[in-house]
């Protein structure tokens, strides 16, 4: 009589497993016939990912094949034993992916750290107000404000290249800057007074 791929209706999966390891190779198909849809679809269920699911059911099933020597009847039903497999291996990727983070394609696209071509122009247009403004000033201002602020220099190395004390210094940038300040201000208040 011939077995049919399930095995014998009432031949339990520990005996199959036993034939499998004396050779049977249609008690091997028999059993992964009767065990793998049902690992699968735990694993299905755990991990929402098909491909995974099937990954860890080959996985679950090849640890199966490797222990069917030594599998002792008795000990544990083997499909409670396959299913625990089954379910390790699942929570083991579960937490890779937990440390791993979110797939690649629910993960958002970075904004570019770069300045958007509006940036560019607003900051050149920004720059070239401010280079204008200098440009206006009286000329030891200016050169006190360029040297500060552009050049990094301190005041008192600005002093001796001005041949001036560093009080003077001092009261040059503070009347550099204010005129800065009401010409720039005077340029935004006519750019958004132009814009409404």
């Amino acid at each position: 009589m011939r077995m049919s791929f399930d095995g014998e209706p009432d031949e339990t999966d520990e005996a199959l497993l036993a034939r499998f390891s004396a050779g049977d190779q249609l008690a091997a198909r028999a059993l992964t016939m009767r065990l793998t849809p049902r690992v699968l679809a735990l694993a299905r269920r755990m991990l929402n990912d098909a491909t995974e699911a099937e990954d860890v059911a080959q996985e679950a099933m090849m640890r199966l094949w490797r222990i069917a020597p030594d599998w002792r009847d008795g000990e544990a039903k083997l499909s409670t034993w396959l299913h625990r497999i089954a379910a390790n291996l699942c929570i083991d990727r579960l937490r890779k992916r937990r440390r791993s983070g979110p797939p690649l394609d629910e993960i958002e696209e970075p904004a570019d750290p770069a300045p958007s071509a509006v940036a560019h122009l607003v900051a050149g247009d920004r720059a070239a107000a401010v280079s204008r403004a200098i440009a206006r000033l009286p000329e030891r201002q200016r050169i006190a404000v360029t040297l500060r602020h552009f050049e990094d220099r301190a005041n008192p190395e600005i002093a001796e290249m001005l041949e001036v004390s560093v009080d003077a210094v001092e009261s040059l940038l503070m009347r550099g800057r204010r005129a800065l300040a009401r010409d720039l201000a005077a340029l935004i208040a006519a750019e958004d007074g132009g814009g409404t």
